[in-house]
């Protein structure tokens, strides 16, 4: 294996950092429309998922695109008062489960936290070697 182009540490901590927070973010997106029985295409709002990946080189995280959730089904209530309910008084509601999103958050703030941690160190070290230099 060769490597062409190798980054810094803090470069490849940035990329993760902002592979994290768009992850945070689509995850709060999810779970502000855990409700959302009806969007523009007339259907429930379908979960979203970030898709991540790294290159063959130490270049860090590249954000890929995010996606819509078309493995899981729609939930399908009774509320026959509902305006988006069908003749039988079931509404077809978003794909989103709460305590899954909540622990997806839980991930991807750990994975935000250890890329900081990276930031830190390298910045102590940097300190530490030009207190020395000294």
């Amino acid at each position: 294996m060769s490597v062409n182009r190798i980054q810094s540490p803090v470069d490849i901590a940035v990329t993760g950092l902002r592979a994290e927070s768009l992850r945070l973010n689509v995850i709060a997106r999810n779970i502000a429309n855990a409700n959302t029985s009806r969007t523009d295409t007339n259907e429930p709002y379908r979960r979203q998922d970030v898709i991540l990946s790294t290159g063959g080189d130490i270049d860090g995280v590249s954000i890929e695109e995010i996606v819509p959730d078309m493995n899981t089904a729609f939930k399908r209530i009774f509320k026959p008062g509902h305006p988006d309910a069908d003749k039988n008084g079931y509404v077809l509601m978003p794909n989103v489960d709460v305590p899954v999103e909540m622990m997806n958050m839980i991930v991807a703030t750990r994975s935000y936290q250890a890329n900081v941690a990276v930031l830190k160190r390298y910045q102590d070290i940097m300190n530490l070697t030009l207190e020395l230099l000294r």
